[in-house]
């Protein structure tokens, strides 16, 4: 079975597993764990912030960071399908009190003459101020769209004029580093607290991180221990990232090259898969996720009417070609 439903799949290397084995570990709650530590200072070294936090999951670093710029009875402002609007359960409104406005943007991207007439400043009490705006990059639910720096330069230089802040959901910002080259720390810069994903791309088997300047994090810290989520010998999956940072960030070029291969089989333009990830419309789309995983190649849906490949480190291009040749036919017989 070839299983592209998500890169959130895949299964720790044996390399991995040997770097894991040998951690060193000690009680992170306490602040003590020197592998969770290493970890916290490397990912946020090479995004240019003060500090970082390891958190179990990415809907949690969203939710801590989230919280960290918009305080309750505020709002923030995303892209409609963003996966904080989309995809967390309404966490950042049953655990933080924040409201949510949108715009609308097929390929996930920043519009910035949107976000500016739906931007509310301080009006007085009848009127929900904004805090902040999310960005996405890559865009999940638009098929790991890359957006471009000069448009979140252009949202930063924005966002300084207006007194507002940026949060940026990282989960696949390697793919996007990757894709276009553009330093992480460079996207860095235009955030004031960003969340990155270890689990997906990386294939580590957990963790995601929260970045931002020190005293933030701090609070995080006790914002994540508050919810639950304080960790204790955690540097044995620490380690997981340690390691995805070492060896698996450029290797995430074959993802897109295979994604590519799915996109021409079932009738995407190859020119505008961004990464990893492919959005097919489909008026049958739980029927053709069905028929899909009768011929070995499991897929999702992620709308009625919309299918998701996604390719990951345990996706050779065998796989990919083979799962090509299924999805292909399923499309013609369909068309």
């Amino acid at each position: 079975m070839i299983d592209l439903r998500s890169d959130t799949l895949t299964r720790p290397t044996d390399a991995m597993r040997a770097a894991m084995a040998r951690a060193e570990v000690g009680d992170d709650v306490y602040g003590e764990d020197p592998t969770v530590l290493d970890l916290q200072e490397r990912v946020a070294g090479l995004f240019g912030h003060e500090a970082a936090l390891f958190t179990p999951t990415g809907s949690l670093a969203n939710v801590l960071a989230v919280g960290a710029v918009v305080a309750p009875g505020q709002e923030v402002l995303c892209e409609a399908s963003a996966h904080i609007a989309r995809a967390e359960l309404g966490a950042h409104g049953a655990v933080n009190g924040v409201t949510m406005r949108t715009w609308s943007s097929p390929a996930g991207q920043v519009d910035l003459a949107a976000v500016s007439a739906l931007f509310a400043p301080d009006l007085g009490p009848f009127f929900v101020p904004t805090a902040a705006v999310s960005v996405e990059n890559t865009h999940n639910f638009a098929g790991g769209a890359v957006v471009p720096y000069a448009d979140l330069v252009a949202l930063r230089t924005w966002a300084d004029e207006v007194g507002t802040r940026i949060h940026l959901d990282g989960a696949r910002i390697w793919n996007a580093h990757v894709a276009t080259g553009t330093p992480l720390a460079d996207y860095g810069r235009v955030a004031d607290v960003m969340a990155v994903c270890l689990s997906k791309g990386l294939g580590a088997p957990i963790g995601s991180l929260v970045l931002g300047p020190a005293d933030v994090i701090a609070e995080a810290r006790v914002r994540r221990k508050r919810l639950g989520a304080g960790m204790r010998q955690v540097g044995v999956l620490a380690a997981a990232g340690l390691h995805a940072l070492d060896h698996h960030v450029e290797r995430l070029a074959e993802d897109h090259a295979h994604a590519r291969i799915l996109a021409e089989a079932v009738g995407v333009d190859p020119a505008v898969v961004d990464t990893n990830i492919v959005v097919v419309d489909r008026d049958d789309a739980a029927a053709f996720v069905a028929a899909a995983q009768e011929k070995g190649v499991r897929i999702a849906t992620v709308g009625p009417r919309t299918v998701r490949l996604v390719t990951h480190l345990d996706v050779t291009r065998e796989d990919a070609e083979r799962a090509a040749v299924v999805l292909g036919r399923l499309v013609s017989s369909r068309a």
